[in-house]
């Protein structure tokens, strides 16, 4: 443009590599903007006032506008006050409009005012998934006057998980509010250009062994290799073996690991997903052509990486993180021993209906991007309530369960591979879509049982298929929270 990015800019970044030179500032103006609703409220309503502004000072309001593409998805409101019956689904979405009221009629109001801005409603699913499904192009194309420009995808988002769409070959990572408003109105990014981590994947992962193991091993690994505010791009041909599902289960979780975003390039994988997604053939032609052109298609020779992390899949086994940190790993088969060394064991305590004891579970929640958006994970969750059904097992009543998928597709294939009424029978009914007991929306628990936490000052337990277990995150009532695949 002449100001922000010019020619020495140009120049100085294309030969970065060549000269070494550290700190080079550069201005990064992403394609387009994703929100969920906490966050994207206060940016709406700044709009409002910028137009409120110029409408007082007689000054035609429409010219505020977002100056790319916003999608704001509705995915943070729904709150688990309902669950293990038919009628969850319903009555939460019930209460969720009850108590948001003003908020979703404003951004309605949103959806109707501005050009560039589009809203997804509640009930869709989360943020990150609807991105995957039916937002992401990977390849972008922006028609002018004259003619049609081609350029890759880039997102950036006002959720740290943004960086899930990794996972199709999109680059895109969280940012705050101001950063988002800014580039909505037409302002770059100001950052220095990153140390790329090159992330070399070989093997297959063991059979039972779910991409869920997969992300809390590589969260461990590079949590304690440092890789805050680094770029990772995976290459190897262990990516043979991932599925998109999976790929973009390990790019979500890079606020876990510390990294600003982890990134696969594109490949015959990402070309399947497109597909599958809706995709015309036209457009996956164009991302074919286009990648290979700009050297942006998957290649397994070592690249000119700042440093380069080995990962072999077959070394990877069955495992959950917590009780209080998303990098503190488990082996499954540790899970009691690290249990006792962290908690000491109290008495039981009686309530009216219920006898609870340290590390009971209390909560279990199928819930979150990361993993309810892999049909792998979810297929063999709906398999494991199939054969508990058919063993005669049942959840014990002290436990809130609850099912949120990532989107409605999910809901599609289990109902269709005939597990919903498998999960429904065992207590994990669908309680709504959107981001859950993840954030805290996993609601409050019965009086009961709540009260007999306080009670006997139990440390009681919740196992979710999430991205977050920091104490206090899930539910107040609950202190050791641990992360787990949707089967386990």
């Amino acid at each position: 443009d002449g100001k922000n990015i010019n020619f020495s800019t140009i120049n100085k970044f294309g030969n970065i590599f060549n000269k070494r030179i550290n700190d080079l500032e550069i201005y990064f103006y992403p394609t387009r903007v994703l929100m969920q609703d906490f966050t994207g409220v206060p940016a709406v309503a700044d709009l409002a006032a910028m137009r409120n502004s110029l409408n007082k000072k007689g000054i035609n309001p429409n010219l505020i506008n977002p100056s790319i593409p916003v999608d704001l998805v509705i995915d943070h409101s729904v709150i688990v006050e309902q669950y293990g019956n038919d009628k969850a689904f319903t009555n939460n979405v019930k209460i969720e409009f009850e108590r948001n009221k003003e908020r979703y009629e404003f951004l309605k109001w949103g959806q109707n005012t501005f050009d560039n801005f589009h809203l997804v409603p509640p009930g869709a699913g989360i943020c990150h998934q609807v991105n995957l499904e039916n937002i992401a192009q990977t390849v972008w194309i922006k028609k002018t006057e004259d003619e049609k420009i081609i350029f890759p995808d880039s997102v950036i988002g006002t959720d740290s998980h943004t960086t899930m769409i990794n996972g199709l070959s999109v680059l895109g990572w969280g940012v705050g509010g101001i950063e988002a408003e800014a580039a909505m109105l037409g302002e770059p990014i100001s950052m220095n250009v990153p140390e790329v981590v090159g992330f070399e994947i070989h093997g297959l992962l063991k059979e039972g062994v779910t991409a869920t193991d997969l992300v809390l091993t590589i969260t461990e690994q590079l949590r304690s290799h440092n890789v805050v505010g680094k770029f990772i791009e995976f290459y190897g041909e262990g990516l043979n073996n991932l599925t998109l599902a999976d790929r973009a289960t390990i790019s979500n979780m890079a606020p876990e690991y510390g990294a600003t975003c982890s990134f696969f390039p594109t490949d015959g994988e990402t070309i399947n997903y497109l597909n599958l997604t809706g995709k015309d053939e036209h457009h996956l032609e164009i991302v074919k052509t286009y990648t290979k052109m700009q050297k942006l298609w998957r290649s397994d020779n070592k690249k000119n990486f700042n440093e380069i992390i080995k990962f072999n899949l077959n070394e990877v086994e069955s495992s959950i993180a917590g009780p209080k940190r998303p990098q503190d790993k488990i082996f499954l088969r540790d899970v009691p021993i690290s249990f006792k060394s962290t908690f000491k064991n109290k008495s039981i305590s009686k309530t009216s209906d219920h006898k609870l004891n340290n590390g009971d579970i209390v909560i279990a929640a199928i819930t979150s991007c990361t993993n309810t958006s892999n049909p792998n994970v979810m297929i063999a969750a709906g398999l494991v309530a199939k054969k508990a059904v058919e063993a005669g097992l049942s959840v014990n009543s002290s436990v809130k369960t609850s099912l949120a998928p990532g989107s409605k597709v999910v809901s599609d294939y289990l109902n269709k591979s005939g597990l919903t009424e498998f999960l429904d029978q065992i207590g994990f009914n669908l309680v709504g879509y959107g981001c859950t007991t993840c954030i805290g929306n996993s609601g409050p628990l019965p009086d009961q049982i709540s009260h007999g936490i306080d009670k006997g000052e139990l440390v009681a337990t919740a196992v979710l298929s999430g991205n977050r277990n920091f104490e206090g995150r899930v539910n107040p009532d609950v202190k050791a929270n641990y992360l787990a695949s949707p089967i386990l």
